[in-house]
């Protein structure tokens, strides 16, 4: 009998931080590198926010993944590093942070390579992968499984690992949700439109506690994605002190790296198969 992907904890605990930097803004069209408030608002991310987050980190003793872009990375030489050296994960997260849904055929693959060829140059181990905006194009799984890596975070068919099956093996998927991700409570620039308002962190730490009883109820992943130019900020961050401490008063709850959990559920034989959704539509009922 395997041992549970839980290791017999209530629920795990998996604090993710998407270290977009100016990616996300750059794939809005490049014409903001030249609005320096855009810039300096997405620089906070790896300037300030990242050494904030890490230090938190260590004061909580607890351990997270950072997925970051191939083009952040190789930007900031030493950022990666600087991860691992804490004890963290490193994941893929695209080169140039472009959803693979918006991309020209064969462009996902391109991207993807160059992303992996800067972290291989940086001497960084990859053992997972994030599509920007979570946007996997219905190739990225098979991506993922060709060049050796072992799990994604960016669908939402379960709030517990599944198993993605693909041409070049399965790959395991760590589901994420809308409801546990910072970007729908605090984003927000003028120019690109994003967001509207600008959520309090007391109802945001209020609202993942309340996900995150839910969680321990029913047995499930609690990946929460942050961005640290949005939870990098002081306030935030207090929020962010006060979950993992409530988290860790429980007593049933455990954090960890992505790359363990995926470890965890490939040695589950309870971990379920949930094929990519494909759907045969009449055209003249669903027009493109």
């Amino acid at each position: 009998m395997s041992a549970s992907w839980t290791r017999g904890a209530a629920a795990v605990a998996t604090l993710t931080f998407d270290v977009d930097a100016e990616t996300p803004i750059f794939a809005e069209g490049r014409r903001y590198a030249e609005h320096p408030m855009v810039m300096s608002h997405q620089t906070y991310g790896p300037d300030v926010g990242v050494p904030r987050i890490l230090d938190l980190l260590d004061e909580m003793g607890v351990p997270a993944t950072f997925f970051v872009p191939g083009w952040v990375a190789e930007h900031r030489p030493g950022l990666a590093a600087s991860i691992v050296e804490r004890g963290h994960e490193v994941a893929h997260h695209s080169y140039s942070h472009r959803p693979p849904t918006s991309l020209p055929a064969g462009a996902e693959r391109a991207d993807f390579e160059r992303a992996l060829r800067v972290f291989q140059a940086q001497g960084i181990e990859i053992a997972g992968h994030r599509a920007a905006m979570w946007s996997a194009s219905r190739e990225t799984p098979s991506l993922i499984a060709e060049f050796g890596l072992s799990y994604d975070s960016s669908l939402m068919g379960d709030d517990r690992p599944y198993h993605l099956e693909t041409p070049h093996g399965p790959v395991v998927e760590l589901p994420v949700h809308w409801s546990l991700d910072d970007w729908e409570q605090y984003a927000y620039l003028p120019a690109p439109h994003i967001g509207s308002v600008i959520e309090s962190p007391v109802k945001v730490e209020e609202m993942w506690r309340a996900e995150l009883d839910g969680m321990r109820h029913y047995g499930c992943l609690f990946n929460v994605c942050m961005h640290p130019f949005l939870t990098g900020r002081p306030g935030r961050m207090l929020a962010l002190r006060k979950l993992i401490a409530y988290a860790q008063d429980l007593g049933d709850v455990t954090f960890a790296r992505c790359r363990d959990v995926a470890d965890w559920a490939r040695g589950d034989t309870g971990t379920p198969v949930r094929p990519l959704p494909t759907y045969d539509l009449d055209a003249a009922v669903y027009p493109e």
